[in-house]
């Protein structure tokens, strides 16, 4: 098993019906098995997740507040900075709030910054380094 990998990332939120609704805003389509307590996005391989903090606290039998920084970032490249202003326009329309607007940023890219209602924060960002094939994914070495 190839240990280099991540197969799903978890946010907990405060309000998963909120939550859902902002991510549905986005464009993010929720997958079967989700329920009052979690939402299932699949993604290319992978599943992203909406966790209600209140039943993740539960299914971990403690709190979480002493467990966890909160210091992560997600980010979602495009292959120009059109696609970035488009999705950065649509999230900031479903309800994001702007931490940074896009711009050009110190290592060749163009990226901007925002939160879900939750606070936590997303980058779009364009790498004009990478290429992506017809899905989204990244081609080669990062």
């Amino acid at each position: 098993m190839n240990p280099q990998r991540i197969t799903m990332v978890t946010l907990a939120v405060k309000d998963l019906e909120i939550s859902r609704k902002f991510y549905a805003a986005l464009g993010f389509v929720e997958a079967d098995g989700g329920n009052e307590k979690i939402a299932f996005y699949k993604m290319n391989g992978q599943f992203f997740s909406l966790y209600s903090r209140d039943g993740l606290c539960q299914d971990l039998g403690m709190p979480i507040h002493g467990r966890s920084t909160g210091n992560a970032t997600m980010a979602t490249n495009y292959d120009n900075r059109e696609a970035v202003d488009a999705a950065f326009k649509t999230a900031i329309d479903a309800g994001a709030i702007v931490v940074t607007q896009p711009t050009e940023v110190f290592w060749g890219g163009y990226s901007g910054n925002y939160t879900d209602p939750d606070g936590h924060l997303w980058e779009i960002a364009h790498n004009p380094f990478w290429s992506f094939d017809a899905d989204g994914n990244i081609i080669g070495d990062a």
